[in-house]
């Protein structure tokens, strides 16, 4: 569908996730000709040397991790603020990476959610517990360590118990496919970060028996700086557009979000990173307000915490 939907707001965040990409991709100029005269990830990449992958907030970096170690990330999403009456959401997730070879990646998960919502002249609706499960399969398509970018595909299958918009008991079924493209313009120092994906669900009410057919775009671009060994500070600009039907079928809203990410090396195998999202700007298909509080939240955060081993 066309951007007539998306406000000035929207379109200067469009504009910076466009520099974001620039800066991506400056330098290349100066690349060799030919990728086949560096060396690949298999000759350089050891424990310990910089994974992008965590840098950023809800935007992600290209890399895998090392073949033969694994890693157990915990990750804790937080989801407040809604147009009308009280609306608290966390999920979280306990996922198993295993890097198979230098270019794949499968990761099985399990999630789990509490949810504190209510509209005015209703009780508020507590829920809490185990959610789900998910398979994320990643495809190294480019090493920034031997191109001038890196870009991984990025694909998501996963089942839920749980409406994550009402907190109510449902069959879910969904998938998100993704594109991760990241580049070192300072090596070691600045790294740049571009993600675009696609999401589809399908979701069947337990109650009502209602079936919920929905889908979306994200395009998300991130810079992070390191400040000093191990600690890297930096900011990200996301804008999401949402759609009824699994294929983009009708415009529902869309939202720009801004917010500041951190990442810190724990020890020499642990690592934790966080950020908090605020949307600054957005609409919801017949509805007034600069905000899309329908679709999407207010406040959006992400905690995760990995250990290698």
């Amino acid at each position: 569908m066309a951007m007539q939907h998306a406000c000035v707001p929207c379109r200067l965040a469009l504009r910076g996730i466009v520099l974001c990409w620039l800066a991506l991709t400056l330098g290349m100029a100066g690349a060799p000709a030919s990728a086949q005269t560096l060396p690949t990830a298999a000759e350089t990449l050891t424990p310990g040397d910089l994974d992008s992958e965590h840098l950023f907030g809800f935007t992600e970096g290209s890399d895998l991790g090392v073949p033969g170690e694994a890693e157990l990330e915990w990750e804790t999403s937080g989801r407040l603020g809604r147009r009308l009456g009280r609306f608290l959401t966390v999920d979280s997730g306990l996922a198993l990476k295993m890097p198979l070879t230098n270019a794949f990646r499968l990761a099985p998960g399990v999630t789990f959610n509490a949810s504190d919502i209510g509209t005015p002249g209703e009780l508020t609706r507590t829920t809490g517990g185990f959610n789900g499960g998910f398979l994320e399969t990643r495809l190294r398509l480019l090493d920034r360590r031997a191109a001038p970018f890196g870009l991984t595909l990025n694909l998501v299958p996963g089942y839920g118990t749980v409406d994550g918009g009402s907190g109510a008991p449902a069959r879910s079924f969904g998938t998100e496919v993704g594109l991760l493209a990241d580049r070192e313009v300072i090596p070691d120092t600045l790294v740049a970060a571009l993600n675009a994906s696609f999401a589809f669900s399908s979701t069947r009410m337990n109650v009502t028996n209602a079936h919920l057919l929905g889908s979306g775009i994200e395009v998300s671009a991130a810079l992070a700086y390191r400040v000093q060994p191990g600690v890297f500070l930096g900011g990200e600009v996301r804008y999401a557009r949402t759609y009824e039907g699994l294929t983009l079928d009708r415009f529902a809203g869309d939202a720009v979000y801004i917010g500041p990410t951190a990442y810190t090396n724990l020890s020499p195998h642990a690592w934790a990173s966080f950020t908090w999202s605020f949307q600054v700007a957005g609409q919801a298909l017949g509805e007034p307000g600069p905000l899309d509080l329908s679709n999407f939240d207010r406040h959006q955060m992400r905690l995760r915490v990995g250990y290698n081993f």
